[in-house]
């Protein structure tokens, strides 16, 4: 599978930050990568990576995550800020987070059950979708 573009274009996962591999290897070991794009819209170059059970994870240039979606399984718990983990099993103690972004403003993250919570960054609701 090859893809290219002006603005993106496929890597191997060597050519990922250090810190995005490290990021997979710890919260997804028994998955493999299927496919890295770079992505590079003006100033920003972001990654990413589908891995062999469907997942996606978004990075930074930085290596930071910025997205992850799990599409058909739970974000890795360890990746879920306690507080807002803690939020959604007070509200929907019956729903999973399959997918999770973060970004310079809030958190958003999504539920199985179909629901969407926001979530500013010292971690309070502040907004419910469904």
């Amino acid at each position: 599978f090859s893809a290219t573009a002006d603005n993106h274009k496929t890597i191997p996962t060597t050519q990922l930050p250090a810190s995005s591999q490290q990021f997979i290897k710890t919260y997804f070991p028994k998955e493999t990568v299927s496919l890295v794009m770079e992505e590079r819209d003006f100033l920003e170059t972001s990654y990413n990576v589908v891995l062999s059970n469907g997942a996606k994870i978004e990075f930074h240039k930085n290596g930071e995550w910025k997205e992850v979606d799990c599409r058909h399984g739970a974000v890795p718990s360890a990746i879920v800020p306690a507080q807002i983990a803690s939020k959604v099993m007070d509200l929907y103690p019956d729903a999973a987070i399959v997918e999770i972004d973060k970004d310079s403003r809030d958190y958003e993250v999504k539920l199985s059950n179909g629901w969407e919570l926001t979530f500013d960054l010292q971690f309070t609701l502040v907004k419910i979708d469904d």
